[in-house]
């Protein structure tokens, strides 16, 4: 809204009534949430992406080296 500067002045001066502060308020809530909302969608779309890890070996499972020393072991009996 577009408002004369007497009006402007007139406020300044004597200050806001209730029902305009509730209704200030109330736009003043909309836009932080407008806010926060686009934050999030944004916050996820340039999210950083994690670094991804090679997969670790089962415990179990024989490395190259491993079946190098057993068949050494094994042999040596």
């Amino acid at each position: 809204m577009v408002y004369t500067l007497s009006y402007q002045m007139y406020k300044c001066e004597h200050g806001l009534s209730a029902a305009e502060r509730r209704a200030a308020d109330v736009r003043a809530g909309e836009g932080a949430a407008a806010v926060s909302g686009l934050r999030l969608r944004l916050g996820r779309v340039f999210r950083p992406r994690r670094a991804v890890r090679p997969a670790r070996r089962a415990a179990g499972a024989v490395t190259g080296s491993g079946s190098a020393s057993a068949r050494l072991l094994s042999s040596g009996r």
